[in-house]
């Protein structure tokens, strides 16, 4: 049976005498044979759980750790599982860390002091969007989105106080309770276009228009849906009600400005209707796309409306 000396062994597995020594003491890995003079001395069997030390510290396992899964019966594949997982999210975030790094290189002056501010909150944002994964927001977000609702959450802390973020909570609360005790209504009457226009005012000065494409999955995949998991859901009967009445809402908005077309100045009418878009999509280009479509669909809607609408389309880089 061969054996080793503690140097022969070090230059055979590249584990250094010191951390041999080390692995002796803390009882990890303990030589077979320790002679009369002090020299100790390591059997196969010894070679064999060194090797297994090195690969669970290569894992990514402390030595406790590693010490206690050595010292009992434990089912290694659910342990190498677990920890294949905390690797995946050890290479996230390096892989962020690496990301922002680079992106300061590329954006700040070498004469400049560093904006540390900056990278505080790009870390935050970081942390933040690891959390919400672990909520309702994981559910309904991919990993980009996600991201952005970060960056929404974590601008919420300038733009509104604790006590104006309460107030606004309690604001859509009490929008919720109305829906749901009126919900025998007609949700495109007078009644629900109020109902609809309110709805639309709170999320627009909620979200702004920087984030409509977020506020519109939280509507049709949280909200609708019931996945925000708070007092803040609606009832399912209670989501097709409002939706209805903010399409409502909008129908109205859209037909009042297109009736105004050869009436009003072309200034004017472009003002209002950009505004609509606005509130309706922000930023969002494309899903102005479907809103044009249905006008020109429409029967009901005049021809003067709809060659303004064509006109407007022209002008402003939208194809039918």
């Amino acid at each position: 049976m061969t054996q080793w000396y503690v140097k022969d062994i070090s230059k055979l597995t590249g584990v250094s005498v010191q951390t041999l020594h080390h692995y002796d003491r803390v009882g990890l890995l303990q030589p077979s044979i320790r002679l009369a003079n002090g020299y100790r001395v390591y059997s196969e069997r010894d070679l064999s759980k060194l090797q297994q030390i090195i690969a669970l510290k290569y894992f990514g396992f402390e030595l406790a750790k590693i010490k206690t899964l050595l010292s009992q019966e434990s089912d290694i594949f659910d342990i190498f599982a677990v920890q294949a997982r905390l690797l995946d999210e050890k290479a996230k975030t390096l892989a962020e860390a690496s990301l922002t790094l680079k992106k300061l290189i590329s954006n700040c002056d070498r004469n400049k002091s560093i904006p540390w501010e900056t990278i505080i909150q790009s870390i935050e944002v970081y942390r933040m969007t690891q959390q919400f994964e672990k909520t309702w927001a994981g559910k309904i977000f991919t990993p980009e989105e996600l991201k952005e609702y970060a960056h929404f959450e974590q601008g919420l802390k300038s733009r509104f106080s604790e006590k104006e973020r309460e107030n606004i909570g309690q604001d859509w609360e009490n929008l919720i309770k109305e829906v749901s005790a009126n919900l025998d209504k007609d949700p495109a009457s007078e009644f629900g276009i109020k109902l609809g226009k309110r709805c639309m005012d709170w999320v627009n000065a909620y979200y702004g228009k920087k984030h409509a494409s977020l506020r519109n999955t939280i509507w049709e995949k949280g909200l609708k849906e019931g996945q925000l998991e708070d007092e803040s859901s609606l009832s399912s009967e209670s989501g097709a009600w409002l939706d209805q009445a903010i399409a409502a809402y909008y129908r109205s908005r859209i037909l009042n400005i297109l009736n105004q077309v050869k009436t009003v100045s072309e200034k004017q009418l472009v003002k209002e209707w950009e505004v609509l878009l606005e509130d309706m999509h922000g930023e969002d280009k494309a899903q102005n796309m479907d809103i044009f479509n249905l006008i020109l669909q429409n029967d009901e809607i005049n021809e003067d409306a709809k060659n303004w609408v064509r006109k407007y389309m022209q002008e402003h880089g939208y194809g039918e």
